[in-house]
């Protein structure tokens, strides 16, 4: 399991990174707000324990920041033992939340507890504009018309529309979609965008896909 540290105070993320490491965690550390949201948003972890207390970005800017594009568990460590903040930390999304000091071993009771609970249920539908995924029945159709597409273009659309106005780099979508680290010099990823686009944008009047010079693709409505 997959653990991303976000903790401004040197002591206390060496502490923990040590700690979950010997637990038999594969654990990560960001020193601070703009660099979790930053490893956050490049990777796949199964939990996020986020500091609230930090200068720059804070937890609740990186939890907003977090919750506008993933559903990863987040548990939230603060030295403030204050009910309104335990309250605004919940309604931002934190799953869990844990004042500081506290003993490691509640800290792993917590931690195992949130990973139990598991990914929340996907969404059966997706929708952007005239283009709709029903993904339990592996279904695509647009303006009405149903498109036949490949294993791949679907696991391909599927992700772009899930993460509707977000850019995508090359080496996400290869991760995600083929399970493989991006090559520079391989263009699968641009190949099956192409093939895409054919299928899904060409025979319609506006497109859904597009291209993010020096980084990837972006699926959204463009105004």
């Amino acid at each position: 399991m997959r653990i991303l540290i976000v903790e401004d105070e040197p002591k206390t993320g060496d502490y923990l990174y040590k700690g979950l490491k010997e637990s038999g965690y594969v654990p990560d550390l960001a020193r601070n707000g703009h660099d979790g949201l930053h490893l956050a948003s490049e990777q796949h972890y199964d939990l996020i324990i986020l500091d609230v207390m930090m200068p720059g970005l804070d937890g609740w800017q990186v939890l907003t920041e977090l919750r506008r594009k993933l559903s990863t568990p987040v548990l939230f460590l603060t030295a403030r033992d204050d009910l309104a903040d335990r309250i605004k930390g919940l309604d931002l999304g934190a799953d869990d939340y844990l004042v500081k000091p506290f003993s490691f071993a509640e800290l792993l009771a917590r931690i195992r507890t949130l990973l139990r609970r598991g990914p929340p249920r996907e969404k059966e539908l997706l929708q952007l504009a005239d283009l709709q995924i029903d993904v339990l029945k592996h279904k695509v159709t647009r303006a009405g018309v149903r498109i036949q597409l490949t294993s791949k273009e679907f696991a391909l659309l599927h992700l772009l529309v899930a993460h509707e106005g977000e850019a995508l780099s090359r080496a996400q979508i290869a991760s995600q979609v083929w399970d493989m680290n991006f090559d520079s010099d391989t263009n699968v990823v641009d190949v099956a965008i192409r093939r895409l686009r054919a299928k899904v944008d060409e025979p319609f009047e506006s497109r859904l896909i597009h291209s993010v010079r020096g980084i990837g693709y972006r699926c959204e409505v463009e105004s």
